[in-house]
């Protein structure tokens, strides 16, 4: 049986990015499938036929169970590991993060840079009142995390975990969404920990076929 985890994965996607950096902090083989939702990728019957909601990122586990939302990956993955805290109130503050992620941050950061930078058929195409709303509520997301850095160097205990990959993925392109990090130096502090954590490694990285 092949030992490698399949991870099918859209290169712009920083919810694919999120799982294929945890994937090498960890040193797990997998091997990649690019599916570009842009191409309707994810609408094939193939595709349906694993992961019914239509989306990436879906990994494919060696014994061929299959999850599908990032960060349901990454508490998958980063069991028993230093990325998910051990202690349990600093597990569920890491879990409180993740949500965070996908309900606060990613509807705002990352949809403001799928319109401005990523789906050639939806940039310069957003209203006056949809980039507000999204400059509003991202921002305010970004000031929520900025109070947080204020005084700790990580989201989740005292060490770098999951909650700062789910939290890097698109906060660090923030600015394709039109985003000025500027006014956030715990924010821009955390990026730099981030990037120079071992094993780093950038949204265009892929494993060696």
């Amino acid at each position: 049986m092949d030992n490698r985890y399949t991870l099918y994965s859209m290169e712009a996607s920083g919810n694919c990015y999120k799982v294929r950096l945890l994937l090498h902090l960890l040193d797990l083989p997998f091997r990649l499938i690019e599916t570009d939702p842009r191409r309707g990728a994810t609408r094939t019957p193939d595709f349906l036929a694993l992961n019914p909601n239509g989306r990436t990122p879906l990994l494919v586990l060696p014994d061929g169970r299959r999850l599908s939302e990032s960060n349901a990956m990454l508490i998958h993955l980063a069991e028993g590991t230093a990325y998910l805290p051990a202690d349990a109130y600093d597990r569920a503050v890491c879990y409180q993060w993740l949500f965070f992620e996908q309900y606060e941050h990613e509807p705002t950061i990352a949809v403001a840079r799928s319109w401005m930078s990523v789906y050639p058929e939806k940039i310069g195409k957003a209203t006056a009142e949809q980039l507000a709303d999204w400059q509003t509520r991202g921002h305010r997301a970004l000031a929520v995390m900025e109070t947080r850095l204020a005084t700790h160097d990580w989201f989740a205990g005292g060490a770098f975990s999951i909650a700062d990959i789910a939290l890097y993925s698109y906060t660090h392109v923030a600015d394709e969404g039109g985003f000025d990090l500027t006014p956030y130096p715990g924010i821009r502090g955390w990026l730099r920990r981030v990037a120079s954590h071992p094993g780093h490694v950038s949204l265009t990285w892929r494993p060696a076929e």
